[in-house]
């Protein structure tokens, strides 16, 4: 088969997970019919799982590969996209990282010191706009999946446990997805879009560059959007401030750790691109974990290699959609590419989106006001603005969505209302990009 005819395969491949993240909690559902233990509930549960989404569909491609061009030309395939996985990796060390007792103990500290600056009348609303206010702009510096992971937990335990509205909990996990999206743009290197182009269009030789541009945009949105929430939702907030609360953890930490475990996550960011050295220090972290277990709790492995799966298998996926999203990039003024780059990244995650810009737009800095200058400022603003909309959407969010999704009808997030609570953010995000 000639390559022509089978990108139409591929694209049908692609669509199909897709659709199947869209259907998984149909699965979930199919799981409670049969009898907890059983093959077939586990197997459903299984395809219920959004994580796992793509990485299934990873085995009618691969076949379908193997048909069409042979072992050699599918294995040397996979091999050209094996640099790529560098993001996955790096999402697997970051979430396990930041999901650990000293991190997580370190910034409930610094989020309850913040509350209690905030001039709200209830402490559960303080608290609230705070987590979702300050801590996604904190992953400008500890990157996106870092501030996804402890978000999403620190709201596990002081809401989501306490079993709040339907309709607050729909809200509240689409506003961590969009604050998130749009909270990492203050540098260049935590936030998963951003990372694919800075280097290529001289966005990080300039450190103000992306806080001047983007990050000072993002804060206003995020600002805006929380505090519509927390003024819409005041009452239920009330009502949960008589409610038990799960976020303190009262047995103090010494500075030596916690101060090893920021180091490790500094590391980290800093290795982000040199696998080795990256591997090596998670191995270190590991055996730290060990030497200081009195202080530390389960390492959270599961959820963080879900999320890895799942990254994996949609890049594997999106570096076979170049050849048609490449030309919508490549055709569009400013103002329709960041439409387009909004919606494209609902369908497929916006790193994909902007590494894919990389090709079609000139490598190297241009002046944000010349027209290329302009082009790449919309693809960007555009990818991280639509990173709420949907679960794939934004590298971090199957973080969340594996933290947060257990308290939800079925232990799923709806996808269709996920983009209907999301949409009034991302219009604030983007009307934010766009006009100021």
């Amino acid at each position: 088969m000639s390559p022509e005819n089978f990108k139409y395969i591929a694209t049908a491949i692609f669509a199909l997970a897709v659709l199947h993240t869209f259907v998984s909690s149909y699965f979930n559902k199919l799981a409670s019919k049969y009898p907890e233990g059983s093959p077939l509930e586990n197997l459903f549960h299984f395809l219920g799982e959004i994580e796992a989404v793509f990485g299934l569909w990873l085995i009618p491609l691969f076949y379908a590969y193997w048909v069409s061009f042979g072992l050699t030309e599918t294995l040397a395939y996979f091999d050209s996209v094996t640099p790529k996985l560098m993001e996955p990796l790096f999402v697997i060390v970051i979430m396990v990282m930041a999901a650990t007792r000293p991190i997580l103990k370190a910034t409930q500290n610094l989020v309850a010191l913040a509350s209690r600056l905030v001039p709200i009348p209830s402490a559960t609303a303080r608290y609230y706009a705070t987590v979702l206010a300050i801590t996604p702009l904190l992953g400008s510096f500890i990157t996106e999946p870092a501030a996804m992971t402890i978000s999403a937990l620190l709201l596990s335990k002081f809401l989501y446990e306490n079993k709040p509205s339907p309709h607050l909990m729909y809200v509240t996990i689409a506003l961590l997805f969009v604050n998130v999206s749009i909270g990492g743009t203050l540098t260049h290197f935590a936030a998963p879009p951003v990372l694919m182009v800075a280097n290529k269009w001289h966005w990080d030789i300039n450190f103000t560059y992306m806080a001047t541009h983007f990050g000072w945009k993002a804060a206003l949105a995020i600002f805006i959007s929380t505090s519509i929430v927390t003024t819409m939702f005041f009452r239920e907030f009330k009502r949960l401030d008589g409610m038990p609360k799960q976020v303190e953890d009262k047995e103090p930490i010494p500075f030596w750790v916690t101060g090893v475990h920021v180091i490790a996550l500094a590391w980290s960011v800093v290795m982000a691109h040199h696998p080795l050295l990256l591997i090596l220090g998670f191995m270190f972290f590991f055996g730290w974990c060990v030497i200081t277990q009195e202080y530390q709790s389960e390492l959270q492995l599961k959820p963080a290699l879900l999320v890895g799966f799942f990254l994996a298998g949609l890049v594997t996926h999106g570096s076979l959609q170049d050849w048609w999203i490449s030309p919508i990039i490549a055709e569009l003024e400013s103002v329709p590419l960041f439409i387009g780059s909004t919606i494209l990244t609902a369908f497929n995650d916006n790193a994909a989106i902007t590494y894919l810009s990389t090709l079609a737009l000139d490598q190297g800095f241009s002046g944000p006001f010349t027209e290329m200058g302009l082009k790449k400022y919309a693809i960007v603003a555009g990818a991280v603005t639509g990173g709420g909309l949907t679960i794939i959407a934004n590298a971090p969010n199957p973080a969340g969505n594996a933290i947060l999704s257990k308290y939800f009808p079925g232990g799923s997030v709806n996808p269709g209302k996920l983009a209907l609570f999301a949409l009034p953010f991302t219009i604030i995000a983007a009307l934010c990009f766009m006009l100021l």
